[in-house]
Parts: structure tokens; sequence; C-alpha cells
């Protein structure tokens, strides 16, 4: 069951009016449980608490989180928008289900856009950040037992330097979308591939210190290429 959240009292409607700070409060209190619904809520669909095409209800969500039904409603609108959940017709949200493909497919969209994001952020890339991301992926290396949700947090934050960095917005929201694709299905489908991602990131990590571009680029084809040829020969 997912963390339970302490939901804020409700005020009447009189005193909010005649208290403006009350009401301001009111309103970040509402986006904190918002946020946290939203982060409870992605968290149970990577650990596999929810498969592809499972409906979510949002009174059901609320009372499981311990909150009412509009942070719920918020978080999953969110997450609609990034990709992991369709909606059917006005009420309903469903886990988007992704065949094998459309994985396929949006790997090798992956491999060209990504190459191109890490070329062009290779210079833009903060050390601090890097030798972070280093810190924290030898972390996952050698955690015992293995954590599937540090793993993916590691992937989001490698991806996420040179994906970030990239100038050109339009290209960042594209593979923001593509990953979300790849993610669900990753998540429904492929055994955890713990070894090689931490290699192949860990060379990515040095090509982008090294501010070389064209190791970057490579780097990154090199890795998404090999997710790829690891979903052809496992499914």
């Amino acid at each position: 069951m997912g963390t339970v959240f302490k939901a804020a009292s409700r005020m009447p409607k009189m005193e909010l009016n005649t208290h403006p700070s009350i009401e301001i409060k009111a309103v970040l209190l509402a986006d904190t449980l918002a946020e946290q619904a939203y982060a409870e809520l992605s968290k149970m669909i990577q650990k596999r608490e929810f498969k592809g095409g499972q409906q979510l209800v949002e009174l059901r969500l609320a009372k499981q989180l311990g909150i009412s039904r509009t942070p719920v409603r918020q978080a999953l609108r969110r997450l609609e928008g990034e990709g992991l959940l369709q909606k059917s017709g006005s009420r309903h949200y469903f886990v988007r289900r992704v065949e094998l493909q459309e994985y396929l497919h949006s790997l090798k969209v992956r491999e060209i856009l990504e190459a191109e994001a890490a070329f062009t952020a290779a210079n833009n890339v903060s050390e601090t950040d890097i030798k972070k991301a280093r810190k924290n992926l030898k972390m996952v290396e050698t955690q015992n037992p293995y954590s599937m949700l540090s793993h993916w947090q590691s992937d989001e934050e490698v991806h996420g330097l040179f994906i970030d960095a990239c100038p050109n917005r339009v290209l960042r929201e594209v593979i923001r979308s593509l990953r979300s694709t790849t993610k669900l299905f990753e998540i429904e489908n492929l055994a955890e591939r713990l070894e090689p991602d931490s290699r192949q990131h860990d060379a990515i990590l040095t090509s982008l210190l090294s501010n070389d571009k064209e190791a970057s680029k490579t780097s990154v084809q090199l890795h998404i290429r090999s997710l790829y040829e690891f979903a052809l020969r496992v499914l």
C-alpha cells in the first residue's frame, strides 16, 4: 500500500477570505500533497504495482494514500502529460501499455536524438553534477539487495545530465516523451540489466567529463543500441 499523507483540515470559506495568508498556506499545502501523490504513484508504476492497461480509480487511490481526490487528480494529470497514463473518456485513467514494436521504434529514434543531445550538451554539463551521478551509480552497483527503484533513479540522473543541458527545448521534450514510452515497456517486460547499464552509463559520464562531443555522442548511441539488441535477444 502507498504512503499515507496527512491532509489539510478544511477552513470555512469566510475565514479563508478574511485571512489571505491562510489561503496561501492552503494552496501551498495542496501543491505539496499533489507532488507527494505524483511521487508515490510514479514509484508504484516503476515497482510494477500497476500493470500496463490497468485502470487507476481516483477515489480508491485517494483512500489508499489518505488524501483528498484533488491532489490525486492533479498527479494523474501530470502522469498523463508525461505519457505514463492514458485517459479513457472523461473519467478513467489507465497505465499505458507499450507493445514491442513501439518500444523498438522508440529506441531507434532515441538512439538518434539522445546522441545529438549528448553532442550538443557535452560542454554544458557541470563537473560537480557528473561526479555526483557517478557516485550514485557506484552506490547502485554495490547495493544489496538490488533496488530496481534506485536503478531507475540513477538511469534518469545520467541521461538527465545531457538531456537537461541540451540547448534545444523541442529536442528535450521529444526525448522525454520517448523515454516515458520505453520505460513503461522495460518496467513491464524486461529483467534488470544492472551490469551493462552501469558500464555504459559510466562510459557516458567519462565522455561528458572530458567535454568530448564525439565520444559523448558515440557512448550514448552504443548504450541505446545495446538496449535494442537486448530486447531482441530476450523477447
